[in-house]
Parts: structure tokens; C-alpha cells; sequence
């Protein structure tokens, strides 16, 4: 049986999202860890704290076939809500079916800006003046679901991408384990 309070996080680098949402768990309990990265930087932390991990390089691999495999996991876990936290792949259609509500992500924008990639040069290209970070449902369409919550960064005059992305790097672990805690004791 699905716990919502069981949470796998996916992830495909290092994972500081990921520590966040295991060092300030309220609520839930972070029980799975999974990349389709083998050699993901943030499964040797997760390794190191005894939360069971499991990868399988994606390279290759069609993504409903990649999707079947990483749900199975889940199951094996009795996760019940997924946290994506720098996974940078995109779940199949029948994996979003079979997840539908339940899977959360972390985007470096104030969605519904600056959908997809490079999102703090496109807000330094168009002039904006707040940037930040938003907490959104997962659906089919990229970064279009239902924003659960979200944290504005200002920019500042000095601001490069990578500066504004440390900024909203920050704001980013201080607001998912907020939301995640508050969407599975909903």
C-alpha cells in the first residue's frame, strides 16, 4: 500500500535539494533515493546516512521501459509521493498516469515563467526585477502543473546567472521541504 508519507526523491546530480528534504523532514520520511545516474554524487550522501538507494543509467534505455523499472522500485519502497529534485529527465506519459498527484518538483522560476531550462539568464535577459523558485505538481506538460508554492528572489544589479542561481538555490531548499511536509499531511 502507497503511504504518502514515504517519499522517494529522484535525482540526477549531486542533490542538494534532496539533503534538504531529508534534513528538514517534517511529516515524512525520505525512504528512497533514486537517479538514473549511476555515479550521481547525491546517492553516495544518501548511501552514507543508510536511505536505501537504487540507479540505472538511462542512457539508452526508451523511457517508458527506464519509467517501469524506477516505478517498481517505488512499489518496493511503498513510496507514496515522489520528489523530483534535479532529475533531469522527463517521466513518460504512462509513468505520470500511474503517479498522477503524487509527484512533486522544484523549479528554479516563478512558474509559470521561464518553463524548462535556463531559467535565471532568461530572467536577467528580459529585464526582471524577481526571480525565485516554485514547488509544482507533475504533469505531462513540461513544468504546467498546478504550483503548490513558491518564493521570490529580487535581482540585484551585480546578478550573472550563476549568482542569481545560488540565491535561488537557497530559497529552493528552504521552501520544497516546506510544501513536500505540508502536501503529504494535507
Amino acid at each position: 500500500m502507497r503511504d504518502a508519507k514515504r517519499v522517494a526523491v529522484l535525482i540526477s546530480g549531486r542533490g542538494s535539494n534532496m539533503r534538504a528534504l531529508v534534513e528538514q523532514a517534517i511529516g515524512y520520511e525520505v525512504v528512497l533515493v533514486a537517479s538514473n545516474k549511476p555515479f550521481a554524487p547525491g546517492l553516495e550522501w544518501a548511501r552514507a546516512r543508510g536511505i536505501p538507494t537504487w540507479t540505472w543509467d538511462s542512457k539508452g534505455v526508451a523511457k517508458e521501459a527506464f519509467d517501469r523499472m524506477i516505478s517498481a522500485a517505488l512499489d518496493d519502497h511503498l513510496v507514496g509521493t515522489i520528489a523530483l529534485a534535479g532529475f533531469m529527465r522527463v517521466l513518460s506519459p504512462w509513468f505520470i498516469s500511474e503517479w498522477q498527484g503524487r509527484v512533486l518538483n522544484i523549479h528554479p522560476s516563478l512558474l509559470p515563467k521561464y518553463r524548462g531550462l535556463d531559467t535565471h539568464q532568461r530572467a536577467l535577459d528580459a529585464g526582471d526585477q524577481i526571480h525565485g523558485c516554485s514547488v509544482h505538481l507533475v504533469t505531462e506538460e513540461l513544468d504546467a502543473g498546478e504550483v503548490l508554492g513558491s518564493r521570490e528572489v529580487p535581482i540585484v544589479a551585480r546578478d550573472d546567472a550563476a549568482a542569481l542561481e545560488k540565491r535561488v538555490l537557497e530559497a529552493e531548499h528552504a521552501l520544497y521541504p516546506k510544501i513536500l511536509s505540508e502536501f503529504v499531511t494535507r
